[in-house]
């Protein structure tokens, strides 16, 4: 564990100094594009679509390199009691503006009998977002989003299900591995850090895919003992 948050702490001074140094580049390029402010000749406009590029590029390194971080520091938790529903209300009345107007219907369902799991709330809700939004994007045309939680023995299992695009079964293996994505533009990463923060609870999680009939996500959390 010490060499752990030894590494975690190399990992966050060297990310740190990335962005600082990203954060020099994009000072920069704001300031050249701010030399153009209306772009007369096709060669103004070719520098400032160039410039503009170079921007978008500079927020993806900011993103990546967050998450990043974020990918190295979730052994840090900070557990409490934390009722399922609660997690999934907040999340689901956050997401159903952006799903209605792409016309995602959203359901979910829980046992009545569900007891409170330990969860470090802030990053399983990022876990879980990540799950929710990936099923939207994979929704472009609308569909069903699912959502259903039971106890099982020993464990709560959590389903996150949509009729999306599916996802290609040669895939299915390298899904939750770093820095694969199968978006053009993904970095790899948000299935990493949501597979680590389930790990880091002591939990798993699974994936079942059927390509053109969607996808469901299967999370297990322990149940402390007493419950």
């Amino acid at each position: 564990m010490a060499a752990y948050q030894e590494l975690a702490q190399a990992a966050g001074g060297f990310i740190h100094e990335i962005k600082n140094r990203i954060g020099a580049v994009s000072l920069n390029l704001q300031l050249l594009a701010e030399d153009l402010p209306e772009a007369a000749t096709p060669r103004e406009r070719r520098a400032r679509q160039r410039i503009e590029r170079l921007q978008e590029e500079c927020q993806k390194l900011v993103d990546l390199a967050a998450d990043f971080l974020r990918f190295a520091r979730v052994r840090d938790l900070h557990l409490q009691p934390v009722a399922l529903e609660d997690v999934i209300t907040r999340l689901v009345d956050f997401l159903s503006p952006t799903a209605r107007e792409k016309g995602i219907e959203i359901h979910w369902l829980l046992a009545p009998d569900l007891p409170a799991v330990l969860l470090d709330r802030d990053l399983f809700e990022q876990c879980l977002l990540n799950l929710l939004l990936n099923a939207e994007q994979a929704m472009p045309e609308g569909g069903t989003l699912t959502l259903l939680a039971r106890r099982e023995g020993n464990e709560v299992c959590l389903e996150v299900i949509d009729t999306g695009v599916g996802i290609p079964p040669a895939h299915l293996p390298k899904l939750f591995q770093p820095f694969f994505s199968t978006k053009p533009n993904g970095h790899g990463l948000g299935l990493a850090i949501t597979r680590r923060i389930v790990q880091a609870h002591g939990g798993s999680i699974e994936v079942q895919s059927t390509p053109g009939h969607g996808t469901r996500f299967i999370i297990r959390l322990p149940i402390p003992e007493g419950k």
